[in-house]
């Protein structure tokens, strides 16, 4: 005996991570919606530049609160990477979380090799005279960037600027990485 046919699968019987939207005004519009915030969002079809319209003042409070608890684990250990890395003297003026990464930034090349000596880099004197070692930037660089990862466990990308050779890019490191990294700077 033959089952009888299932009905077809409605939208609501499909999940909703099944299909995500095509273009980020799309993605914006259905996370308010979600979140049951009231915004009108305007994109093209290239999402070149998404727009967000007025906002009631309700949703707006609303909104920011989403966004910082969404964001507040990442927020603190940003809070705390600066604050770890002031207490030994290293200064990441550059230090932002974007996109839910947290990027160290242009450094000084002195606070640089700081840095990797707090993570228990070999003294740079042990390698090459001192007041070589700790001006290169590219050896600096170098030295940052093998310690970083057996300290962390996670990459970081260092490059030297070449406009500005007191000064090396730190990139971005997720957050879990940072927590790594605090609790490396505290030991």
């Amino acid at each position: 005996m033959n089952a009888p046919d299932a009905p077809a699968p409605t939208a609501a019987d499909r999940p909703a991570h099944a299909a995500s939207p095509a273009h980020a005004s799309d993605e914006l519009r259905a996370a308010f919606s979600e979140a049951g915030l009231h915004a009108p969002v305007t994109g093209g079809a290239a999402d070149a530049d998404v727009r967000i319209g007025p906002l009631a003042p309700a949703d707006a409070r609303q909104l920011a609160r989403l966004i910082r608890t969404g964001t507040k684990r990442t927020l603190k250990t940003a809070r705390a990477l600066r604050e770890i890395c002031a207490g030994h003297r290293i200064e990441l003026p550059g230090l932002r979380v974007r996109q839910g990464r947290i990027t160290l930034g242009p450094v000084r090349v002195e606070d640089a090799a700081r840095l990797a000596r707090v993570l228990g880099a070999v003294p740079p004197s042990a390698v090459r005279p001192a007041p070589v070692a700790d001006t290169d930037a590219a050896f600096v660089g170098a030295l940052l960037g093998h310690v970083f990862p057996e300290a962390t466990g996670g990459a970081l990308s260092v490059s030297v600027r070449e406009e500005a050779p007191a000064l090396l890019d730190l990139g971005a490191i997720d957050a879990r990485t940072a927590r790594r990294l605090v609790r490396a700077l505290r030991f």
